[in-house]
């Protein structure tokens, strides 16, 4: 048994109900979302940037 399948199932969030939120409401949703995508681009060049670091160093030592 694979400790994969002992873990539980993470579950998509469910999509947020629009059709409640006013229009600035929505706006100010809009720029939370590009928030949340910039801190993850963000995160993801920094993984790159550590791969990159290390494929570099390994490369280096041999």
């Amino acid at each position: 048994m694979d400790l994969e399948e002992l873990e539980p199932r993470k579950q998509k969030p469910q999509p947020r109900n629009l059709d409640v939120l006013s229009i600035e409401e929505l706006n100010a949703y809009i720029e939370e979302m590009r928030a949340e995508i910039k801190r993850v681009e963000e995160k993801i060049a920094a993984k790159k940037a550590h791969i990159n670091a290390a494929a570099g160093l390994f490369k280096s030592a041999s």
